[in-house]
């Protein structure tokens, strides 16, 4: 049969401390020998049952917290460094596009610029052959009109002549003749 701890102090008390109930006994300074030797074995048997059964787990779970609040605190300095150097990675990485970017917008506009270079010197070009064409058929259509002119002039002529000589000579003849004539009057103009 077990006996537990309480019951062992029950018996262990001396059956004096038990019996006065009440008697006017010393004061409240009077000091009891045995009332204090009882006082500090009780102290002691609770001091040895917490830190036997209670102080062990209570600082255990101390232990555990403080050990679990650094490894917190080492884990957050661990990502705040990382987040650091993530954040160093990214404006590094946002400098680089913002330099990509002002390249490539340089790159554009020296592409423009030579594009609208070359667009320009292709037009010009365009226009100078066909102001070349234009002249051209200026020069063409000049010719054709002072063959004209001849051809009109030496018809002109030929009737003008039949008229004043009243009568009528071989055409063709006529008309060479006067072609010899105005080739003569218009190359020295020519050459002029």
């Amino acid at each position: 049969m077990k006996i537990s701890g309480f019951a062992l102090l029950l018996l262990a008390i001396p059956a004096p401390v038990l019996a006065a109930d009440g008697e006017g006994g010393g004061g409240l300074f009077s000091v009891d020998p045995g009332l204090s030797l009882w006082t500090i074995f009780v102290f002691l048997l609770v001091l040895f049952v917490l830190k036997r059964f209670a102080w062990g787990p209570i600082l255990g779970a101390l232990d555990a917290r403080e050990t679990g609040i650094r490894r917190a605190i080492d884990e957050a300095q661990g990502l705040r460094a990382e987040a650091e150097s993530l954040m160093a990675a990214h404006r590094q990485q946002l400098n680089e596009a913002r330099r990509e970017s002002q390249e490539i917008v340089a790159e554009g506009r020296a592409a423009a610029e030579r594009v609208g270079r070359e667009i320009q010197d292709k037009a010009r070009q365009e226009g100078d052959r066909l102001v070349e064409r234009a002249r051209q058929e200026i020069a063409r259509e000049q010719e054709a009109a002072l063959a004209r002119i001849r051809e009109e002039s030496v018809d002109l002529a030929l009737i003008v002549a039949s008229r004043v000589l009243r009568e009528r000579l071989d055409a063709e003849a006529d008309r060479t003749l006067v072609r010899q004539y105005l080739s003569e009057v218009s190359s020295p103009a020519a050459e002029a």
